[in-house]
């Protein structure tokens, strides 16, 4: 990410979480708020995907913050098995979403926790969501709203060699969504991280397109 990402803390469940900020050339849309994976298995707001879903949005003209969930570097508190990071989530949605547009992005674990934290919204009302490489083999990941779906971007990997691709169409499959299967990609994207980067920034001009 550039140079100028701001480093923030936001007031958590558990105690102070890290925040990276990073703004877009010009007035920002809104917000995006982005997930990393697993805490126990090394995930950082600092994972190469999550800084470039982050990349991904602000060239989109959103305003991208990433944090660390619970346990996780400066964040304090310990990892809750994604119950406390959904928690976690919702903190600093109250902290910078306010009334803005926003967005949201998970990876992994990421993905997960974004879509349990939907889930238990009244209102999970949002510009777009998108779940990279849903980690539906090893959580019980909740459906999506009906009125999420269509401004939803699932992406997988067809040689994720950590989340089968099979576990994501199982999951989509009953609720009718899509699955965007990226050939010859591995759970981390190795090599194919512009490809990513581009595939969102697509789908964000398509989902919520500039005024």
């Amino acid at each position: 990410m550039p140079s100028g990402t701001q480093q923030h803390q936001v007031t958590g469940p558990a105690g102070p979480l890290a925040v990276a900020v990073d703004h877009p050339v010009g007035p920002s849309r809104g917000v995006a708020l982005l997930t990393h994976p697993h805490p126990l298995h090394g995930g950082t707001m600092d994972n190469k995907v999550v800084q470039t879903l982050a990349r991904a949005h602000v060239l989109a003209g959103w305003t991208a913050v990433r944090f660390n969930f619970r346990g996780v570097g400066q964040s304090a508190g310990q990892y809750a098995e994604g119950v406390g990071e959904a928690d976690d989530l919702l903190a600093v949605h109250r902290h910078w979403v306010g009334q803005q547009a926003w967005c949201l992005a998970g990876f992994s674990f990421g993905a997960y926790v974004a879509s349990r934290f939907l889930s238990q919204q009244s209102e999970p009302s949002l510009s777009s969501l998108v779940l990279v490489g849903l980690a539906a083999s090893r959580f019980d990941v909740p459906p999506l709203a009906p009125e999420l779906r269509p401004k939803t971007l699932i992406l997988h990997g067809d040689e994720d060699d950590t989340v089968p691709l099979q576990a994501a169409l199982d999951w989509a499959k009953p609720q009718h969504v899509a699955v965007t299967v990226l050939p010859g990609v591995t759970h981390f994207f190795h090599g194919h991280l512009p490809w990513l980067r581009d595939v969102v920034q697509r789908h964000l001009h398509a989902v919520a397109p500039p005024c």
